[in-house]
């Protein structure tokens, strides 16, 4: 649900237009046998390639583990809020970097019409089908959302898409994971997250493939989607953001002011292409093909 209000076109970081998608020229009908032969040969030497990360763009694979900040791929939201919902605006003096780790934080400074500050980044790229992963650790607090997930949406010229890992700290023995088709919420569950969100680093990726999304929660399946209704099919940009509501109560608790600044911390993140070799050996694209 968060957009870009200063990069509405499809435009790249660099300043380049951004990929489209390459268009897959279907053979043309071979009439003789011999022809034919050729063909299913070449499809049989083929077959182990994943032609399925070519069914959209996407920009390349990479590791982030903070030793900097990296500003060609990451943009901090700053001065906007998402909408009425949210009673905080976003600040980038609540973006701190120190020893490896990614700080997003949330506290009470009135910033334009809001009497709270938060936190958010989202990579200027758009990335497609693979294994997109976070390490991450929260904080405390009812009404505050601590989130990981990838999105486009009207802004961009795109339908609404997006893929969620939302740690609504009022409970955080929790996660929710769920998704977003053109704007329309699906696959919405909670997932545990042994000793807590808030006590320690934990892993959360999702492979993401043409026909199915899978969620893991520290190496474990926790939620698989196989409806093809209910897949994205847009290309995304990555967020992290810690916000607050005193509006949504049924879903993030009643907001109560938690009288000091809060934070959410964020140690790595990193997209591996479908098909791409793993890039760091704790990775969940090491190990998903035998993860059931």
């Amino acid at each position: 649900m968060n957009i870009d209000p200063k990069n509405t076109s499809n435009v790249m970081a660099d300043g380049m237009p951004f990929t489209r998608q390459i268009q897959q020229r279907g053979l043309r009908r071979l009439r003789s046998g011999a022809a034919l032969l050729l063909v299913v040969l070449a499809s049989l030497v083929a077959g182990s390639i994943p032609s399925r990360a070519q069914d959209m763009p996407s920009s390349p694979s990479f590791v982030d583990d903070f030793t900097s900040f990296d500003r060609a791929r990451w943009y901090v939201s700053d001065g906007w809020s998402n909408g009425p919902h949210q009673n905080c605006t976003w600040s980038k003096s609540l973006v701190g970097l120190s020893d490896g780790v990614l700080t997003l934080g949330f506290e009470k400074r009135k910033v334009k019409d809001r009497d709270f500050a938060c936190a958010e980044i989202q990579t200027k790229k758009r990335y497609g089908y693979g294994t997109y992963e976070a390490r991450m650790k929260t904080d405390t607090g009812s009404g505050l959302n601590a989130a990981f997930f990838s999105y486009i949406g009207p802004a961009d010229k795109q339908p609404w898409d997006e893929i969620d890992f939302e740690v609504l700290t009022k409970d955080t023995s929790k996660v929710q994971v769920n998704t977003y088709i053109s704007g329309k919420p699906k696959n919405e569950k909670l997932a545990d997250v042994e000793g807590g969100t808030d006590k320690g680093f934990n892993d959360y990726g999702f492979v993401w493939e043409k026909d199915r999304l899978r969620f893991y929660v520290n190496g474990k399946l926790v939620q698989e989607v196989t409806d093809p209704a209910e897949l994205p099919t847009h290309s995304q940009k990555i967020f992290f953001s810690l916000w607050g509501s005193d509006k949504l109560t049924n879903w993030m608790g009643a907001f109560s002011d938690p009288g000091r600044k809060v934070s959410m911390q964020v140690e790595r993140v990193a997209f591996t292409a479908l098909g791409e070799p793993c890039q760091f050996p704790e990775s969940l694209a090491c190990s998903v093909g035998s993860i059931k």
